[in-house]
């Protein structure tokens, strides 16, 4: 299990996150949604230990998550990765490896395997020897699932994985999400743009500084939480329904 118990970020005294909690068990997806500031990349950053927090913990299995990174692969948005970098397509997805090898061990068949492997399944290994700032933004987004596959690890964060990709690279995260998902992994995906996802979801995290609705999307899409999130009137996309969480 996740937990994130009273999580809190200040920014020189601007409040970030305000004392944010849930609980996340194996084999579900869940998404954030709130609006430019709510704090969906500061709660992801918040949770690894890229940022400081004032308050609160993160822990994976009773134990703190800044204590078991090995075990998380994280996604940062496209805005974070210098992509100007003189880097090749494999090596940009051995990198996984050899987080978990060390920096100074050569990467034998297995990790070879674990690599080729990953890229195959993003449909990516043609252009192994491509730089990867020779590539399409949805390439590059494929790449880099490809290196989260390739971690094998068993908690996923996704910062805004789907800007500026393809439909065909879309629907190839979505196939992804969902074998991770029905092996027992749990992901978390922040996005401005569901789209179909909102109904691959098994729950859904509303956020603006504060968590103002947690559930199931047709529980967190309605009207009166999109207003307290957004702060202007929004239509749902669904009916609301009875909550199955709520914060």
């Amino acid at each position: 299990m996740l937990e994130v118990q009273q999580l809190a970020v200040n920014y020189r005294g601007v409040c970030g996150l305000d004392r944010i909690s849930f609980r996340i068990e194996p084999g579900q997806l869940v998404g954030i949604v709130g609006p430019n500031g709510a704090g969906k990349s500061t709660m992801l950053k918040a949770m690894l230990g890229l940022i400081p927090a004032v308050g609160g913990k993160v822990s994976y299995c009773t134990c703190p998550l800044h204590q078991q990174l090995e075990r998380v692969a994280y996604v940062p948005q496209r805005s974070q990765i210098d992509w100007d970098y003189p880097i090749t397509v494999w090596n940009v997805v051995m990198m996984a490896r050899t987080r978990q090898l060390g920096w100074f061990r050569r990467p034998g068949r297995a990790a070879q395997e674990i690599v080729k492997a990953a890229l195959e399944r993003v449909e990516m290994l043609p252009l192994k020897g491509r730089r990867i700032g020779e590539l399409s933004g949805g390439q590059q987004q494929r790449v880099f699932l490809a290196r989260a596959l390739a971690q094998q690890a068993d908690l996923f964060l996704f910062d805004e994985p789907f800007t500026g990709v393809d439909k065909k690279t879309e629907a190839m995260m979505l196939e992804v999400f969902a074998e991770l998902r029905s092996h027992g992994k749990i992901l978390l995906v922040s996005s401005h743009d569901w789209g179909q996802m909102l109904n691959q979801l098994d729950r859904l995290l509303l956020l603006n500084q504060r968590l103002i609705a947690d559930g199931s999307p047709q529980f967190v899409m309605t009207p009166e939480h999109l207003h307290q999130a957004y702060g202007v009137p929004m239509q749902a996309p669904f009916h609301a329904e009875e909550p199955t969480f709520f914060c």
